[in-house]
């Protein structure tokens, strides 16, 4: 009762900041008030959202037009905060958001390419051809500036994304399969990545194919072999995951190792080394796990599913940052192109979809795991994209084209979701003839 009282409270602001932000635009008065309109009634309907069975999936996409609204009314608002350019918090943001992608994962994770083999494969050749391909005939036929076109490479240049895995869950796919996939072409995205874009958008931008793929290990891969072990520190079933002694230590240990690595780089090298920031920051992420499960669930005697429940909060709000941060610098650049963008993040993502599936169909994958390679070929990395944007290719141009196509990945993901749910497969584990 709570619960729909309060959605009703935030949907009536919503319905009050609309009109206003309406009323305010046709008699043009009080321009300065449009804005804080615009983020109430996304802010709002997220809000309400939140609490709503139904349209509790939309709550993510809501929050990200809340954000993307304060940074296109208010730019310099993420722009420096006491005289530091908050760029400097994307990639240490997508570390984080990627560790959590790690406590999700398991050995077993892995351990199933070698039970599902021929799924796996077509995924991820589905995944590094009609993405990176779809996206550069895009690039090229809507006619962008360099800069941006790489950017619309570079998005379907990388991994699968996580939120794949939650969409696939949602239209009764194969989970399995889908959380498989995503590790596989996560593990595998320092050498494919970098390739696609040296052969891709090597004539529009500069591209280092070593310094893309160094980054991508430090900002992706070092932050998920780190969640993997603070997986084994919340999930194991062995007695030491269940001592306080030992999760003191595991904290105490993890926390001194890193700040050890810190000292040495500022130290003798005089500055965080590229392949050692990951590291140290996935170290002190395990130090504060493990501390964190000592104080809730042994001390606190807490709920068990704490992590689970703090992690999507953390991830959304990372992200939403992110596009913030982005959109911010790139604010003129989206008065001009954006619609643009956007049509190409809708081309793009259904492409992905289509040839996903069909192609799956084709070379003989049952209409279950068909379904789930369509949603993994078609929802991409946005965080990994924006972030090589920013710390390889040094582009706010190019990191529009991932802040824009992730919002719509997660409105086309859901409403794919909620339309493959309502009609389950007739004969999931028939092959297509």
């Amino acid at each position: 009762m709570m619960l729909k009282s309060s959605r009703k409270f935030f949907l009536a602001i919503a319905v009050v900041s609309a009109v206003a932000a309406a009323a305010l635009l046709i008699l043009r008065v009080i321009p300065a008030a449009v804005g804080p309109c615009v983020v109430v009634f996304f802010a709002s309907l997220a809000i309400s959202s939140m609490t709503h069975a139904s349209f509790k999936s939309y709550a993510f996409t809501l929050w990200v037009f809340a954000f993307v609204a304060a940074s296109m009314f208010y730019p310099s608002a993420f722009g420096t905060w006491f005289h530091a350019d908050l760029k400097i918090l994307i990639v240490p943001l997508i570390q984080i958001i990627t560790f959590g992608m790690g406590t999700t994962l398991s050995a077993k994770d892995f351990q199933r390419v070698f039970t599902m083999p021929w799924p796996v494969f077509i995924g991820m050749f589905l995944q590094y051809t009609i993405m990176p391909l779809v996206g550069c005939t895009i690039a090229l036929l809507l006619g962008f500036e360099p800069e941006v076109a790489a950017g619309v490479i570079l998005i379907g240049s990388v991994s699968g994304g996580v939120a794949s895995n939650l969409i696939n869950y949602l239209a009764g796919a194969n989970v399995a399969l889908s959380v498989t996939m995503t590790a596989v072409s996560t593990l595998i995205s320092p050498v494919m990545t970098p390739f696609l874009m040296k052969t891709l958008a090597g004539k529009l931008v500069p591209v280092d194919f070593l310094a893309m793929m160094f980054s991508i290990i430090n900002m992706i891969i070092v932050p998920i072999l780190a969640g993997l072990v603070a997986n084994r520190v919340l999930f194991s079933p062995k007695k030491w995951a269940r001592q306080a002694g030992s999760l003191a230590v595991i904290s105490a240990g993890c926390l001194a190792l890193a700040g050890a690595l810190f000292f040495w780089d500022m130290t003798f090298l005089g500055g965080l080394a590229e392949m050692e920031n990951g590291l140290i920051l996935g170290l002190a992420l395990i130090a504060f796990v493990a501390l964190a499960k000592l104080i809730v669930s042994i001390l606190l005697n807490g709920p068990k599913n704490w992590m689970d429940k703090a992690l999507p909060v953390v991830s959304m709000s990372g992200i939403c940052f992110i596009i913030a941060i982005i959109t911010a610098r790139s604010r003129n650049e989206l008065l001009t192109s954006g619609w643009l963008l956007i049509l190409a993040a809708m081309l793009h993502n259904a492409a992905g979809y289509l040839f996903g599936y069909w192609g799956s169909r084709a070379v003989g994958l049952n209409e279950i795991d068909s379904r789930t390679v369509a949603v993994e070929v078609g929802m991409q990395n946005g965080g990994m994209a924006s972030g090589i944007a920013m710390d390889v290719l040094k582009s706010a141009k190019a990191a529009l084209a991932p802040a824009i196509f992730g919002p719509w990945m997660n409105i086309s993901g859901s409403v794919l979701a909620s339309w493959w749910r309502r009609r389950p497969a007739r004969n999931p584990g028939t092959a297509a003839k």
